[in-house]
């Protein structure tokens, strides 16, 4: 397995200032582990940026820290919208301790259901849960996609080649990859369209139906007063009262 070299020195800056450091290419960092007290470090960024490139964080890094060299894992690297580094931990490993870690996969070749036009390849898991020594961590686990053929083909992780020394803790019967079926642009579209012809046709239907017949009859004629009493409920006894006779109309006072 590679290994990767970084240089880094102690760090006295700390809390808002290291902003400062940012903006002199300098990455904060911290280094930390069971056998180690926790340092604040900083190192430049673009050579960080080269190893980790590389190395991501299942590389085995040897950190130089004022003459001494200590074997680290980078671990939460955290970083800004454009994905520039803001700091990063080193994580001291004994190199005789096995380690857990997240293994990337890396998806090869053309699914043959992609190539026949039977269907598309569904990238379902991107990373597997391993643990190993940190001089047996795999960089990446292989997948080649090719031989899958049908629509439901599917590969699983207790179906992956590992290394010897490598031991998978992820689910085996997780799914990696499957073909799924085969959906066009041009299919995709057409449903949209449809869909959409359909709701237009709902919208336009509305105002004939049932609603637009009951606004009609609610609805009083213009001039119209609608007549007392109607809608009222009934007084309780359960019978309505029988209306009143329309009274004359008053003549003013002289």
């Amino acid at each position: 397995m590679k290994r990767f070299l970084l240089t880094a020195e102690k760090r006295k800056i700390t809390g808002k200032q290291v902003k400062k450091l940012r903006r002199e290419g300098i990455l904060p960092a911290n280094v930390y582990g069971k056998d180690i007290k926790s340092q604040s470090l900083q190192l430049p960024l673009t050579e960080f940026q080269k190893v980790f490139s590389e190395a991501g964080e299942t590389g085995l890094v040897d950190l130089k820290v004022n003459g001494q060299t200590i074997p680290v894992l980078i671990h939460n690297l955290h970083t800004d919208y454009r994905n520039t580094p803001l700091h990063a931990d080193f994580f001291k490993v004994n190199l005789k301790e096995k380690v857990t870690a997240m293994i990337p996969i890396e998806f090869v070749g053309v699914a043959k259901a992609e190539t026949d036009k039977i269907g598309l390849l569904e990238k379902i898991t991107n990373e597997i849960e391993v643990e190993a020594l940190p001089t047996e961590l795999p960089e990446k686990f292989e997948l080649n996609v090719e031989p899958l053929a049908n629509i439901d083909d599917q590969i699983t992780i207790e179906m992956l080649h590992r290394p010897k020394d490598v031991e998978i803790l992820s689910d085996p019967n997780l799914v990696i990859a499957k073909i799924g079926e085969l959906v066009t642009k041009e299919a995709a579209e057409q449903a949209a369209a449809e869909a959409a012809a359909a709701e237009a046709a709902a919208a336009e239907g509305a105002p004939e139906g049932e609603e637009g017949e009951a606004a009609e009859e609610e609805a009083p004629a213009e001039g119209e007063a609608k007549p007392e009493g109607e809608g009222a409920k009934p007084p309780e006894g359960g019978q309505p009262q029988a209306q009143d006779e329309p009274k004359s109309e008053e003549k003013p006072k002289e």
